[in-house]
C-alpha cells in the first residue's frame, strides 16, 4: 500500500474513528487491482464519530472540494462528501466519505462482517467484507463491473476448501459463467435452493451458455438502471446547492 493512503488510515484509525475501507483500495487489497488514488471509506454517522473524523481531517489538513457540505443529514441521505488532503505525508491524496448505500446494508452490519487486514507496521486496516463490496460496486459507472468479476475470480481462485457460506456467495455473485459451471458440476445440491434468488442459475443447470451470458448482461442492466433512480433525486439536491450558490470553495478544518 502506497504511504499517502497508509498515512491516511492509520490517522483515521488512530483517532478511532470507526470507518470502513472501500471502492478502489480495498479492491486492491482483495487482489483485483492493481492501483488506486482515492480513500473511499463507509462511515458510521454519528454525532460522536463524526466529530473524531473533524479531527483526524484536520490532522490530515484536509479540505472539502465538492458539495454537498461535511454535514450529517446528508450522509444520511445517501450523499459521498469528498476531501483532498495536504498533510505533506498523503499530499493531494482523496478522501470520499459515505455512510448510506443502495442495496449495502446500515454501518453496524458492515461493521460486524468486516475484514481485518495487519500491516507491516504492526497496525490494522478495517475493510467492507468482499460480499459488501460486490454490493456496493453495484452502480451505473461502467469501472465497477469488471472489478466485481475481477474481485470474485480473485477469491475464487484463492480458495482451497472453501465453505458453504462462500460456495452460495460465488454461485449468486460470478459474473464468470465458467466459474457457474464449475460450481453446478461440483455443487448441484445448492444450485435448486438458490434459483429463486437468482434465476439465471435454472439456465446454469441446463448449459445454456448462451442464455447464461444474455442473463448477466439483464442483471447488470437492472442494476444500473436502480443505481440511476437511486441517484436521481440525490443529483437534484447537488443542483439545487449550486443554484442557491452554496458555497464550493474548499473547506478547511
Amino acid at each position: 500500500m502506497q504511504n499517502p493512503i497508509h498515512k491516511v488510515l492509520s490517522m483515521i484509525s488512530g483517532r478511532n474513528v470507526r470507518a470502513l475501507l472501500m471502492g478502489g483500495q480495498a479492491c486492491v487489497l482483495y487482489g483485483a487491482a492493481e492501483f488506486s488514488r482515492d480513500t473511499d471509506l463507509a462511515l458510521l454517522a454519528s454525532d460522536e464519530n463524526i466529530e473524531l473524523l473533524r479531527v483526524a481531517l484536520r490532522n490530515l489538513q484536509a479540505r472539502r472540494i465538492a458539495l454537498p457540505p461535511f454535514e450529517q443529514n446528508f450522509l444520511h441521505r445517501g450523499h459521498a462528501i469528498h476531501f483532498r488532503c495536504y498533510h505533506p505525508e498523503a499530499l493531494g491524496m482523496r478522501v470520499d466519505i459515505m455512510s448510506v448505500m443502495r442495496g449495502v446494508d446500515p454501518f453496524e452490519h458492515l461493521w460486524e462482517r468486516r475484514t481485518t487486514i495487519m500491516t507491516d507496521t504492526g497496525g490494522s486496516i478495517e475493510m467492507v467484507s468482499l460480499p459488501d463490496l460486490v454490493k456496493a460496486k453495484k452502480t451505473q459507472r461502467d469501472k465497477d463491473w469488471p472489478m466485481i468479476r475481477r474481485l470474485i475470480e480473485a477469491d475464487y481462485a484463492s480458495q482451497e476448501n472453501p465453505s458453504l457460506q462462500q460456495v452460495k456467495f460465488w454461485m449468486l455473485e460470478s459474473r464468470t459463467p465458467k466459474i457457474l459451471f464449475e460450481l453446478s458440476r461440483r455443487r448441484p445440491e445448492h444450485i435448486e435452493s438458490l434459483k429463486t434468488m437468482r434465476p439465471l442459475l435454472s439456465l446454469i443447470q441446463t448449459g445454456d451458455r448462451d442464455g447464461v451470458e444474455l442473463a448477466l448482461d439483464k442483471e447488470e442492466k437492472a442494476e444500473r438502471e436502480a443505481d440511476r433512480r437511486y441517484w436521481e433525486p440525490l443529483r437534484k439536491e447537488l443542483e439545487e446547492l449550486r443554484r442557491r450558490k452554496y458555497s464550493i470553495e474548499e473547506e478547511v478544518f
